[in-house]
């Protein structure tokens, strides 16, 4: 089980080993590094659960760890603030925190759309842009050759 406190520059990772129950922590600087320690427990046959909370600049990570096949549980940061009790916060106290609600199975999990229903909201967003682009008088040429809400949806 790995718990990730992510920022978009470095990794702060509490890990548990579930057969021995040994605790451990380490720092992953770059996005090479990370990517190399997450193939590196691919290779040893390890299977991982991955959590971590719920952040904007992750897509990557969320990739790679799909493309590994790592179960990957994104946690509600406003829940996970509240479940703190100490005001002050480190990165290594945060990883703490989300590696213990783990374990007591009470992680905070919300629901992440897959790969392809990220695609039909955003085909969905640019036609709605498109559509809003021609109803103020902006004449577009292409937008009647894109499919409507329902045919996007009926995939």
């Amino acid at each position: 089980m790995l718990i990730i406190d992510y920022h978009p520059g470095f990794q702060q990772i509490a890990f548990v080993d579930t057969e021995s129950g040994e605790l451990n922590e380490r720092r992953l600087a770059h996005r090479e590094e990370a990517e190399r320690f997450y193939q590196e427990l691919k290779q040893r046959g390890l299977a991982a659960r991955v959590g971590m909370e719920a952040s904007g600049h992750s897509r990557w990570f969320e990739r790679l760890v799909r493309s590994l096949e790592f179960e990957l549980w994104i946690g509600d940061a406003a829940e996970i603030r509240t479940k703190r009790v100490r005001r002050q916060k480190t990165d290594r106290q945060d990883a703490q925190l989300l590696l213990r609600l783990m374990i007591e199975d009470r992680f905070p999990r919300i629901w992440v759309p897959d790969a392809a229903n990220r695609d039909l909201r955003q085909l969905r967003w640019h036609r709605h842009r498109l559509v809003q682009m021609r109803t103020r008088g902006r004449f577009i040429p292409a937008l009647s050759c894109l499919p409507t809400t329902q045919e996007l949806f009926m995939r």
